[in-house]
């Protein structure tokens, strides 16, 4: 009896030790593995990766404007002191920020801010090479309209491009612009209104509230068509004026992947995000010099440097500028070195064209994952409202706008991996009235077409034959009349 009894004492003994061990680890907590920064003109990403989920607490402080979130279960560590360092002058939101041991398993981060804020803070599962991640997305309280800014580009440019259009056609010397030339165009009053309109006041009081988790900031939707105004006098030559012109044509480009999410990546470390955003960006260039039927074009890119943007989100912005064609540009991947041609695809309500297709589908649309998105219940909401509202006319236009692209880039001599357009449920390519593509430029994984990929002159040659698709589309396609007014 009594030696029972020293056994069950001896058990109790080493279940409490084995108790206060496993409370010992849990209060050790995780620890930073590596930190991050991502600031683009929309937001700035900090992430903070670990070995395990964080748990963190978040204050806004109004005045002047800062944010400090406190991170519990760990200690400071080289990681994660290198946030300091990793804070660009040029950042839009970020000044500088202190990292410190403010308590006992307690690292408090304090960022000084150039502007207010609406902060995210959420937590990321592992996943692909990403460990446990705490992000902090730094969005600007009132964000800027780019559908305005198209716009205010436009107004700068037209001036120019009337008189030079007048120097041309008579010989003579162009007159210098007048400072009032733009004040009869209904446009540029409203925006010169909204200018000095003053922004509305921050309250401290909610200011010093903790932040709660939000989802992604919702972008509103285009408003409803107007009536165009009068067109306005021209000129004495019979030069139309600035004002005149109130048809912008607008092509979304949607250069894949960015930020945390990578991409593809190539034998030689090529990554698809950057290759892309640079045919992006050669593309733009094209675009913003020419016009249709006399109608400006105008780019906009869904982001124009390295910072992720969820897929949803990337159809919300093609929509908010009212865009009249949505390209969406990647470079392939296969798990063979062998595969290799471009591609151009078009969304399909159905089954895929064939199972590559639905293949490389699957895969872009794991994007969100890694890349990192904040979904909660309403952001899913929005994202199955926006995603599910694709249109048979829409995927027609689509069809034909993939067919003059592939039909360029056969003519500058680039593989073809197939021969017609493909079909596949792409999450991005689901705008409901915007013809949208997803054009594949080559098989980075394949060495040949790394390197083409990384070479200068096979952007360039890509990025017209891209231009002279779109050229082609419309030349039989001509955009539908719509008055963008702000």
């Amino acid at each position: 009896m009594r030696a029972s009894g020293l056994k069950r004492r001896a058990l109790l003994q080493g279940g409490s030790i084995a108790l206060l061990l496993g409370i010992h680890e849990i209060a050790q907590g995780a620890t930073i593995v590596a930190v991050r920064v991502w600031p683009a003109s929309d937001y700035t990403r900090v992430t903070i990766e670990s070995d395990g989920r964080l748990n963190s607490q978040q204050l806004v402080v109004g005045s002047p404007p800062r944010l400090a979130v406190d991170i519990n279960g760990i200690d400071l560590n080289p990681a994660l002191r290198e946030l300091v360092g990793k804070i660009k002058p040029d950042d839009p939101y970020i000044n500088g920020l202190r990292v410190g041991q403010f308590a006992p398993g307690v690292v408090r981060i304090v960022f000084d801010l150039k502007q207010a804020v609406a902060p995210q803070v959420f937590s990321l599962a592992p996943v692909a090479a990403y460990k446990d991640r705490l992000v902090l997305d730094l969005y600007p309280q009132q964000a800027a309209d780019p559908l305005e800014s198209l716009i205010a580009e436009r107004l700068r440019d037209a001036p120019k491009t009337a008189v030079a259009g007048a120097a041309s056609s008579s010989g003579d010397t162009p007159a210098p612009s007048r400072p009032g030339a733009e004040a009869a165009d209904p446009l540029g009053d409203l925006m010169a209104q909204q200018s000095t309109r003053a922004a509305p006041p921050v309250s401290v009081t909610q200011a010093n509230r903790p932040s709660a988790p939000v989802g992604p900031l919702p972008i509103p939707m285009p408003p409803p068509a107007v009536s165009a105004p009068p067109p306005p006098a021209t000129s004495g030559r019979g030069v139309a004026t600035a004002s005149q012109t109130d048809r912008i044509i607008i092509v979304a480009l949607d250069p894949g992947h960015g930020g945390e999410d990578p991409g593809a990546m190539g034998p030689n470390g090529t990554r698809e995000k950057d290759i892309v955003l640079q045919i992006a960006h050669r593309l733009r260039e094209r675009i913003n010099a020419s016009s249709v039927n006399g109608n400006p074009m105008r780019a906009f890119l869904t982001r124009d440097a390295d910072f992720f943007v969820p897929l949803g989100v990337r159809v919300q912005k093609a929509r908010r500028v009212q865009a009249d064609l949505f390209v969406s540009i990647h470079a392939d991947a296969f798990t063979t070195p062998e595969a290799k041609g471009a591609s151009v695809f078009a969304l399909s309500q159905g089954g895929a064209s064939s199972s590559a297709a639905r293949w490389l589908a699957n895969k872009e649309n794991q994007a969100d994952k890694v890349g990192g998105v904040n979904v909660g219940n309403h952001e899913a909401q929005v994202q199955r409202a926006l995603l599910d509202m694709s249109t048979t006319a829409q995927i027609n236009d689509s069809l034909k706008l993939g067919g003059a692209m592939l039909g360029e880039i056969r003519g500058i001599g680039a593989r073809l991996h197939k021969a017609q357009v493909e079909q596949a449920g792409f999450a991005v390519l689901k705008a409901p009235d915007i013809p949208s593509v997803l054009v594949e430029t080559a098989f980075i994984s394949n060495p040949e077409e790394e390197a083409k990929l990384r070479s200068t002159a096979y952007q360039e040659d890509l990025a017209d034959a891209l231009m002279r698709g779109i050229q082609r589309y419309f030349a039989q396609n001509p955009p539908l009349a719509r008055s963008r007014q702000l």
